[in-house]
């Protein structure tokens, strides 16, 4: 089958990697076009074109597929199916049309829950326990298309955005493959979207990033595991630099999952630090509205990632001083 496959990020680049080991012809890759990244705004290709032209793939990174952009690649391609994993742009109906078995999509949630740009992170900071891979027709609307295929896999305590996309990554590679082969075999399974349970997952703002110290420990841990490795969680320190915090762990009473915290024995403000501890990679432990955080491995500005051991003993951090 020939295959025109769209995405940018890392999901993508995986995604690519086994569709292109799977026996299929991949007769080229749409992605975004090359991004300024870093302090000093160097000009960086998307995950899926290097691995791409590794692969010795054709490139394309139209900056829109609008007003008869894209024909032009299909004509050269002439894909039987287009593949998108996380493209980010808007398919056109003359795309959508093209292909002889239509456009898929690998949605990273389960649908209809959580459609939209950002499924996973929202899912993780919603404290839900469960997420997944759908395999979905493409059709005009947002996430909105009949299902192929459904996959569920729980979220762990621990799982952060990083280790989820990686989950969803393998799986839904593999659904993928299965899919073609469904399509191919011409069995495949096309079931509508049940219209009950449907929410949005907007994309991650700089608001969603802060930390406010007068919601619950647990809502908390949420939102710094569901940002984590990117674009992280923030708060400011007393001097006003922001400090980024890449992880972090529950610091009294019984979290969601039943597991035994240990008891803090001082209390304060929410934001208030109530203790420093440097014995192994250390702990900034916060107040909450309800319960305390321990901040574990922190981003401060202008410095590179650090465990909270070397974070105190290298900055003016105090007990009793305020974040936020």
């Amino acid at each position: 089958m020939r295959i025109l496959f769209m995405g940018t990020p890392e999901i993508a680049r995986t995604c690519l990697d086994v569709l292109a080991g799977g026996g299929h012809t991949i007769v080229g890759v749409l992605c975004q076009p090359d991004k300024p990244v870093g302090r000093r705004q160097v000009l960086t290709p998307p995950p899926v074109k290097v691995r791409a032209e590794e692969l010795g793939i054709p490139v394309f990174q139209p900056a829109t597929l609008r007003d008869g952009a894209a024909l032009p690649i299909l004509d050269a391609t002439r894909p039987d199916v287009c593949i998108v994993v996380a493209y980010g742009k808007i398919l056109p109906p003359e795309v959508l049309q093209y292909p002889r078995y239509g456009c898929l999509n690998l949605h990273v949630s389960l649908l209809p829950r959580y459609r939209g740009a950002a499924p996973m992170q929202r899912a993780i900071m919603a404290g839900e326990r469960e997420t997944g891979v759908s395999v979905m027709y493409m059709d005009e609307g947002l996430d909105t298309g009949d299902i192929l295929s459904l996959t569920r896999f729980p979220i762990g305590p621990e799982d952060d955005f990083g280790r989820v996309c990686e989950r969803s990554a393998a799986i839904g590679a593999e659904k993928l493959l299965e899919a073609l082969a469904a399509l191919e075999a011409g069995n495949a399974p096309r079931v509508p979207q049940p219209a009950e349970g449907a929410s949005y997952a907007a994309k991650i703002t700089k608001e969603d990033c802060i930390l406010d110290f007068s919601r619950t420990a647990e809502e908390l841990l949420c939102k710094i595991r569901g940002l984590s490795p990117a674009p992280l969680a923030c708060t400011r320190l007393p001097d006003g630099r922001s400090l980024k915090v890449v992880s972090a762990a529950p610091g009294e009473g019984e979290d969601a999952y039943g597991r035994l915290l240990s008891p803090e024995t001082a209390a304060g403000e929410p934001g208030t630090v109530l203790a420093l501890d440097t014995a192994g990679i250390g702990a900034v432990t916060v107040a909450c509205g309800a319960g305390s955080l321990r901040l574990l491995r922190l981003l401060p500005e202008g410095k590179t990632t650090m465990n909270a051991a070397d974070f105190i003993r290298g900055r003016r951090i105090a007990v009793g001083d305020r974040l936020g």
